[in-house]
């Protein structure tokens, strides 16, 4: 099979999967129950997406605290044998391949939005989808960073309590990538 392949499996449920990725980036380790409480979805849901991310090696289990519990997390680094032990092993994917495969589920999500935009009902077919290029020094740019992030702390409670979301609202994909332009050579 290939890579291209397992991708492409991969990211299929991509906003799920998505969201469990960055879940365990921000919790380290999690139940499908756990998830599925911060998600507001079911934890068969949860769990049958855990063990599709697992057998990708984009999650493994972690060791359970009780012996019932089955947490998962992103994989640990392993230390690349010796020439002389045998053939090389590659490292686990870490935080560069992660943040690849991020960005890779986040364009995915957009490409997916696009196309099947006219399939939402009428009040959610309008998007909020921009960019601009602003000068800003080093310190600015995480300003803006921290500042983007204290505004969407407002509406995390509505992702771990479902209660707490208004009538009508639906999981939105925020994305924002800030990163300096370089100049072409």
């Amino acid at each position: 099979m290939t890579e291209d392949v397992v991708r492409s499996e991969a990211l299929a449920e991509h906003a799920v999967r998505t969201a469990l990725l960055a879940l365990l980036a921000e919790h380290g380790t999690l139940t499908s129950t756990e998830a599925a409480a911060h998600l507001g979805q079911s934890s068969g849901l949860c769990s049958f997406h855990l063990r599709r991310l697992a057998h990708y090696g984009l999650i493994e289990e972690a060791p359970a605290l009780d012996g019932r519990a089955r947490p998962w997390r992103l994989p640990r680094a392993r230390p690349e044998q010796s020439p002389e032990r045998g053939s090389e092993q590659s490292p686990e994917p870490g935080e560069e391949e992660f943040g690849e495969l991020a960005r890779g589920l986040e364009d995915e999500s957009h490409r997916r939005w696009l196309a099947r935009r006219s399939e939402a009902p009428a009040e959610w077919q309008r998007d909020e989808a921009f960019s601009a290029v602003v000068h800003l020094t080093p310190a600015e740019l995480a300003a803006v960073g921290a500042e983007v992030r204290r505004i969407l702390a407002r509406y995390r409670d509505r992702e771990a309590d479902p209660a707490a979301r208004p009538a009508g609202a639906r999981p939105v994909a925020a994305v924002t990538r800030l990163f300096p332009l370089l100049e072409e050579h």
